[in-house]
């Protein structure tokens, strides 16, 4: 099988992580936990055909197709693919959540005009939480947390504690560049303490492969380099462009996505500014400033 392609891992008894290579830019991860009548399925696809190949790997693995979508967060990698599980399954997820995905609308479209997306409806949660959830898979206890604002305003965690696995969304991106401009820097610091309390074993990131809890200790080191570089660049003055351009990623250039760090320098330079965490950014000027330090080339769309 190609490197590029997906695959299917079996983390549990009845619990599978389901993995796109190489995580870049709509290259997520979702996963899927099932006693055989009753499946969970958590997150979907950036695009109609990715959806439908998780939809086919849900059905080899011989399980039912799910009743519930678990959506982590509103990106549309991370959720175009809902309609193609309905109208058999119920969307679930934070109540920011619903909101930001129906405000956000096709908003991949206009990121990447390109891109064959396919027949993609905007579906939201219908079932929304606050705080904290518990559902059950047969036997499976899955627990469903929301750690404050972080990756995005709605984000959530689904964890499996008899099993040490959690589903982490975006949280954790495993290989690849933090992206925090719809979330907050020191709300993902946050997130990091969150997800070690939970202590597990296995980490399914949002994307990028299976990992362990040393990714959250690689994402605090990037996070915190973040935090120095905006307050010292700011201070002098520099806007996130200029302080990004001069830059030094050390460790972190090894990282896929490297031009986020323009991107997360807008958001700690929000809060050096006394904004609330979340705060709306100019999405244009981040994408812009991207493709800036992409070399003039717009970030791609790898699905």
């Amino acid at each position: 099988m190609p490197a590029t392609d997906p695959y299917t891992v079996r983390l549990a008894p009845g619990v599978h992580a389901y993995v796109q290579p190489d995580g870049g830019w709509c290259l997520n991860n979702a996963g899927f936990i099932s006693d055989g009548p009753t499946t969970l399925l958590v997150d979907t696809a950036a695009t109609e055909r990715r959806a439908r190949t998780l939809r086919e790997a849900i059905v080899l693995a011989g399980v039912e197709l799910p009743q519930t979508i678990i959506t982590t967060h509103h990106h549309g990698d991370h959720t175009y693919g809902n309609g193609v599980f309905l109208p058999g399954a119920t969307v679930l997820g934070h109540e920011a959540c619903r909101s930001e995905q129906l405000a956000a609308g096709h908003q991949l479209h206009l990121i990447w005009p390109q891109t064959d997306f396919g027949n993609i409806r905007i579906i939201a949660p219908t079932v929304t939480y606050s705080e904290r959830l518990t559902l059950h898979v047969g036997g499976t206890e899955v627990r469903v947390i929301h750690p404050g604002v972080a990756h995005t305003l709605g984000d959530s965690i689904v964890h499996l504690p008899e099993h040490g696995i959690v589903f982490t969304g975006d949280l954790i991106f495993q290989g690849g560049t933090p992206f925090l401009p719809m979330g907050s820097l020191r709300g993902s610091l946050r997130a990091l303490e969150l997800l070690r309390s939970l202590d597990a074993s296995v980490v399914v990131p949002g994307h990028g492969p299976i990992t362990d809890p040393t990714a959250y200790d690689t994402t605090e080191r990037y996070l915190r380099y973040v935090a120095e570089l905006a307050a010292e660049s700011h201070t002098k003055g520099l806007t996130p462009l200029e302080a990004a351009r001069g830059a030094d990623l050390g460790e972190f250039g090894e990282l896929r996505e490297s031009e986020r760090l323009v991107a997360n320098l807008h958001r700690a330079y929000s809060e050096l500014d006394g904004e609330p965490d979340g705060t709306p950014l100019n999405l244009t000027t981040v994408f812009t400033d991207m493709a800036t330090m992409n070399g003039g080339v717009p970030v791609a769309c790898h699905a």
